[in-house]
């Protein structure tokens, strides 16, 4: 699969946000950064939980409840909220959301000291980490 074509993919599984695949695109066009713009692209729609690392548990469940994804499933965070590391609260969050068959996701960013995480359909979870490989980017799971 040709680079174009991966990215691409990836959008369209990330999220559906039709304005997602443009702005990838015109930055693969130029000398923009495409993982950027895929991020951006994210923020823009409403479909990124973005978060320092010093955040707690009460911080991701107010992030993820503005998420679409989690706002149309209204899921019970209780057990995230109460968590005041980030990457134990990561883990809870993604163990309420597998059981609607849903992924919390992790993307690479560059800066060290923020996370960039976005919630995906489970079962494109495979497809996704191979994508996200594939352009250079892997995609970081809970664990």
């Amino acid at each position: 699969m040709d680079a174009p074509t991966a990215w691409h993919r990836l959008c369209d599984l990330i999220d559906d946000d039709e304005h997602l695949w443009p702005g990838v695109e015109a930055a693969l066009r130029t000398s923009d950064d495409p993982w950027e713009a895929l991020i951006g692209g994210l923020d823009d729609a409403g479909a990124l939980a973005y978060l320092d690392t010093a955040d707690t548990g009460m911080e991701l469940t107010d992030a993820l409840a503005q998420l679409p994804r989690v706002f149309a499933l209204q899921p019970d965070l209780d057990e995230v909220t109460d968590t005041d590391d980030l990457g134990a609260a990561i883990r809870a969050a993604d163990s309420v959301l597998a059981s609607a068959q849903l992924r919390l996701v992790e993307l690479e960013e560059s800066d060290a000291n923020a996370r960039a995480l976005v919630v995906v359909p489970a079962d494109t979870l495979a497809e996704l980490e191979r994508l996200a490989a594939s352009v250079d980017h892997p995609l970081l799971l809970p664990h």
